[in-house]
């Protein structure tokens, strides 16, 4: 596959071997909002074997995990759409009462603003969101 958008990422991982990697998504208004990418090109989760499916499934979890322990969402999404993108990933949103979107999906339309001092205090938790990540995948 030529021109993928998820390979072509120029972005620091928080997590990264030679399965998956994760992010941080650089998105001003759901900080915390991560990504958990596939390296190989595969389009479903079907595709992958079983071994493959249980340790993504796995980080996943992980990530969902700490975004619940550091950013204390109302409630978090995960989402593979991969509808623009056909390159398995895996997205894990925090969700809040007063994100711009709740109780809608993030990608619905907008229905308030989330004050700028809610987001701020939220974005203050990404150095330590990303420490509780690498935690989480460098146990011994």
């Amino acid at each position: 596959m030529t021109n993928c958008e998820l390979c072509a990422l120029d972005v620091p991982t928080v997590v990264a071997n030679d399965k998956f990697a994760v992010i941080i998504v650089d998105d001003a208004n759901y900080p915390g909002f991560c990504r958990v990418i596939w390296r190989e090109h595969v389009r479903e989760m079907s595709d992958l074997t079983r071994e493959d499916r249980l340790l993504l499934n796995e980080a996943v979890v992980e990530v969902e995990q700490a975004v619940r322990e550091v950013m204390a969402p109302h409630k978090i999404n995960v989402a593979s759409l991969g509808n623009v993108v056909p390159h398995l990933h895996w997205h894990v949103i925090p969700r809040y009462t007063d994100d711009a979107h709740f109780p809608a999906p993030v990608w619905a339309t907008a229905v308030r603003e989330t004050d700028a001092a809610v987001l701020d205090a939220r974005r203050a938790l990404l150095p330590q969101l990303a420490d509780a990540i690498a935690r989480r995948f460098n146990k011994t």
